[in-house]
């Protein structure tokens, strides 16, 4: 990966690291459906122009859609909603060996043992978060987040596979299946949304216009344009800073406290992830 690649993938990590904040902070008011459908509404709203029908790869696009969309942000936002920020970014980062795991079955990447010591450790780790008796408390939504890192991974297969369709288009498709759905689901699970709307604060509404903008359209987005230049394999594991800036911002805004199970889960599961994103080095031999 070239320099500036890389460090446009470090922005987008203290990007996601704190998307996580202010969605906690606004899905302290908002309901979880609600809060995705505006939040991808307002991404429609930008987006909107950049619609484009792609001939011969709309089955794909709107896989794409549905799983960026309603069903992992869908989970994930129920998810966070029902615990905190920390042990949520740690259990979203499965979708590394979720997508590491689908890049071998359907896109032929080679990976080796030491990968798959790495995906064991990274389950291993999150097991050891599930374990914790303060976890207990929200493990409904640790199932959430998990099912949420899994239908990601399934985006990211096909985000890799797609051709020819623009960063920007590929946004526009997600949030117009999601925002609509997710806005649909909202009347039909939830309650008091012109309530809940009227009564918001500009803070609680700052959370749902980050993870619009800037946590989408230029994380998202970012992630999407790395994907059609680089392997599955190089690029997820990447995001492996973004729980990082996540605890951090956790623990100095919202004053949460980490157990001593949830940091040794934590760095389990981390460690594992660092080593599924260690490529085997090819030493080459150029003559003299």
């Amino acid at each position: 990966m070239t320099r500036p690649h890389l460090a446009f993938m470090m922005f987008i990590n203290l990007i996601w690291g704190f998307a996580l904040i202010a969605a906690k902070v606004g899905l302290g008011h908002f309901p979880p459906m609600l809060f995705t459908a505006f939040r991808f509404l307002l991404i429609l709203m930008v987006m909107f122009p950049f619609l484009k029908i792609h001939k011969g790869r709309m089955k794909q696009v709107l896989i794409i859609a549905l799983c960026a969309g309603p069903l992992g942000f869908g989970f994930f936002f129920a998810g966070l909603s029902l615990s905190n920020p920390p042990v949520v970014a740690v259990v979203s980062q499965l979708g590394v060996p979720f997508s590491t795991i689908m890049s071998v079955l359907f896109l032929s990447e080679q990976v080796h043992w030491r990968r798959w010591l790495g995906i064991s450790l990274s389950f291993l780790g999150v097991m050891i978060i599930s374990f914790d008796p303060t976890v207990f408390h929200y493990l409904l939504g640790v199932i959430f987040v998990v099912l949420s890192a899994l239908v990601g991974s399934v985006s990211t297969i096909f985000q890799r596979q797609i051709r020819n369709v623009g960063v920007f288009q590929m946004q526009a498709w997600v949030a117009l299946v999601a925002g609509p759905t997710m806005l649909g689901m909202s009347f039909a699970f939830e309650s008091h949304q012109w309530e809940i709307i009227q009564t918001a604060s500009l803070l609680q509404w700052g959370g749902i216009f980050y993870t619009a903008f800037a946590s989408s359209l230029i994380g998202h987005a970012g992630i999407f344009y790395l994907l059609q230049r680089y392997e599955v394999t190089q690029t997820a594991p990447l995001t492996l800073l973004s729980p990082i800036f996540t605890v951090i911002f956790s623990v100095v805004l919202l004053g949460d406290v980490l157990t001593t199970r949830m940091l040794i889960g934590a760095a389990v599961a981390l460690t594992g992830i660092l080593i599924v994103s260690l490529r085997q080095k090819q030493i080459v031999d150029t003559g003299p």
